[in-house]
């Protein structure tokens, strides 16, 4: 699984002229999820972005996490992280996960984030609908994570 986490000021999805979620400061996150992902990477990744600290403390150094900085998370699925690109100008997207598979292990994603959360500080998208993503990025921070060789478990 891979997340692009961009720390933001507010972010929001529209679906079909309606808004579907909302945050203000927190993360936007864009999750990719590739054939061979598990339930144990979706909740891995999850702590991983909870646990991400890039908020700044009182000396303004990146040194706190979401909670602790009192934002939200908004998820949106995007396969087009998977994307190859190593041939012609076409992308091919053959790595990423089907879609109800991507769909169940975004679901996994999103219910662990809630649980190490609150339910009320986790918004998302719409899975597989054409969306409107508004992302102002603050500072900017932008960091990718991915389960890649994770470790414990």
């Amino acid at each position: 699984m891979k997340a692009l986490i961009q720390r933001v000021s507010r972010a929001r999805v529209v679906v079909e002229g309606r808004e579907t979620g909302a945050i203000a400061k927190g993360f936007a996150v864009l999750l990719g999820v590739r054939i061979g992902d598990k339930d144990a990477d979706a909740v891995w990744l999850a702590g991983k972005t909870a646990g991400l600290r890039v908020f700044p403390d009182e000396q303004d150094k990146m040194n706190l996490a979401l909670a602790e900085a009192g934002g939200a998370v908004l998820v949106v699925s995007q396969f087009t992280l998977y994307a190859d690109t190593r041939k012609g100008n076409r992308p091919s997207f053959i790595n990423a996960a089907p879609p109800e598979e991507a769909e169940r292990l975004y679901g996994i994603y999103v219910d662990a984030l809630r649980a190490l959360l609150g339910d009320d500080r986790v918004a998302t998208g719409v899975f597989r609908a054409s969306m409107s993503v508004e992302i102002v990025n603050d500072g900017p921070v932008t960091i990718e994570l991915t389960s890649d060789g994770r470790t414990g478990g």
